[in-house]
């Protein structure tokens, strides 16, 4: 470790040790010095919690054409062409840079790839490692790190906000070192934000603790673009346990044949699509939460007791263990589920580089709205999008240092000013709860103009409680993802409000039909939005 009371002065930094956060830095540590943060530990990235896999073509049968329209399919219009055919035409290269950093990908009994079909796929294409891909993936790229000795790892540190020149010009950030409390200047002339979604916003999600949308916060404060937010896709299979907290089932499983059940055991998915269980995940999600009110049920079922148990331990191997752990078994009785929040198809805007609307600072990942994904991701291209964005970032990134000039602006130190020790921390508890919850009941699967009204109306309001917090005590980790989440659930609900239809992910009673599709886009420099005094 560095010495964290003087700036540390990089040629790149990277907030976010997931997959498209390593892809980059192992990248551009070609040719600079990298400094890779990450809030929590090294492995604590949505990455590692991804069960599925990572789509691409590699069977006969397929075709990138295919893929491309199952992808445009799944995004209900709002995808950009041109997006989509760039990332499937690179998705098997960038595959096959995973596979040679040490990615260890299933095999079956030929030696060939045992590819996987989830939900809105017409074929057989998702790779995976069993049901654990994410960690498989994430060992690979942090061993990659560590064999990379331009590369300097920290944990533990929370960003608070970029430092930006008075030009627009990005120079560095202030983050917060979890240990010791102290603020340390990082600075660097070019960074990636690669921090993941905002699951966290709502009471019921399948992410991780880390997912509070501090990227996206972070570049609408220092005047971003964010698009398409009201997007939230919510995964149709979430464990229903009281101690299972956020337990995806992954989508593979019904691929593999699990039925969705009424809890009478009658199927019902047929009657919302051609593809069965297999439809789209908004649609298979709204389709559960009307069956759930309809009967006025907690959950759903999903049944894989007709599938060979020996199979099912073979494949889930992951899954199995820890439904056992709750007292289940997937091989001998149907499954309690229900949809939970899971992945934000919009978030900072970005060109087909991965440049935001900010020189020199790149997104990759569920950070990032790139058009790729449009109203709706198709199962297992989140992965894929990742790495192809973080890679064309990293390339972009590297033709850009070298027209650079050494920066020699004096960085502003950070002021604490008059702020005190918090002896009141049940605001932030008391805050962060009626936020999340508030999130899931108005702002949820189904939405309509008057709830997105009385969200909007109560979320100013305790911003306002937020950010005076902010000013008056000093900060911690914790404090600053309530910030974080207090502007982002804003955003989504301001995004929510503009669009005057129902598309993808996004379903208001108020607007049912489709209108033209067109992105949703707020411009900080315009829209005033979430905008608090000091702020």
């Amino acid at each position: 470790m560095e010495d964290m009371s003087k700036i540390l002065q990089f040629d790149f930094i990277v907030i976010g040790s997931g997959i498209a956060g390593i892809t980059y830095a192992l990248k551009v540590a070609q040719a600079g010095k990298v400094a890779l943060l990450t809030k929590k530990n090294r492995s604590d990235s949505n990455t590692n919690y991804a069960q599925g896999g990572i789509a691409t073509v590699f069977n006969s049968d397929d075709s990138p054409q295919s893929h491309i329209q199952d992808t445009l399919e799944a995004g209900a219009g709002l995808c950009h062409r041109d997006v989509v055919e760039k990332v499937i035409a690179e998705s098997q290269a960038a595959i096959e840079e995973l596979i040679q950093i040490g990615v260890e990908f299933s095999k079956n009994a030929t030696g060939h790839f045992d590819l996987g079909r989830e939900g809105g796929h017409s074929r057989r294409r998702v790779l995976h490692a069993k049901d654990i891909t994410g960690q498989e993936i994430e060992r690979a790229l942090l061993n990659a790190v560590q064999r990379t000795p331009n590369i300097t790892l920290f944990e533990h540190q929370m960003v608070v906000d970029f430092i930006m020149e008075p030009s627009h010009r990005i120079l560095g950030l202030y983050a917060q070192d979890s240990a010791s409390g102290k603020i340390v200047t990082f600075a660097a002339p070019i960074i990636m934000l690669a921090t993941g979604g905002a699951g966290k916003v709502y009471k019921f999600t399948s992410n991780p603790d880390i997912a509070t949308g501090d990227g996206i916060a972070l570049a609408w404060r220092a005047g971003a673009k964010v698009g398409n937010l009201e997007f939230v896709q919510f995964h149709p299979t979430s464990l229903y346990h009281p101690t299972a907290k956020n337990f995806l089932l992954s989508e593979a499983l019904r691929g593999e044949g699990g039925k969705l059940q009424l809890t009478s055991g009658e199927e019902f998915m047929q009657h919302y699509h051609p593809l069965g269980a297999l439809a789209p995940r908004d649609i298979v999600a709204r389709a559960i939460d009307a069956e759930m009110k309809k009967a006025g049920t907690t959950h759903v079922l999903l049944d894989m007791t007709h599938l060979d148990s020996q199979f099912l331990k073979s494949r889930f191997p992951q899954i199995h263990e820890k439904l056992i752990s709750f007292g289940l078994d997937m091989t001998q009785e149907p499954l309690p589920v229900v949809p939970a929040a899971h992945y934000m198809c919009g978030g900072v805007c970005t060109d087909l580089h991965g440049e935001t609307t900010i020189q020199n600072l790149f997104a990759a990942g569920e950070v990032a709205c790139t058009g790729f994904h449009g109203a709706n991701r198709l199962a297992s291209n989140s992965l894929l999008e990742a790495v192809v964005f973080s890679k064309n970032a990293a390339s972009r990134s590297l033709e850009r240092f070298k027209t650079l000039s050494p920066q020699n602006i004096r960085l502003p130190e950070w002021k604490e000013g008059g702020a005190v020790e918090s002896k009141e921390k049940i605001i932030i508890t008391q805050n962060w709860t009626e936020i999340r919850k508030l999130m899931w009941n108005y702002v949820g699967i189904v939405r309509s103009q008057n709830r997105l009204l009385l969200a909007k109306q109560r979320l100013q309001a305790l911003r306002h409680e937020i950010e005076e917090y902010y000013w008056k005590y000093k900060i911690t980790p914790d404090f600053l993802e309530l910030r974080n989440l207090s502007l982002v659930v804003q955003l989504i609900v301001e995004c929510a409000l503009r669009r005057k239809e129902s598309r993808g992910l996004h379903y208001i009673t108020d607007y049912p039909n489709q209108i033209e599709p067109k992105d949703t886009i707020l411009d900080p420099a315009i829209d005033k939005i979430a905008q608090i005094a000091k702020d």
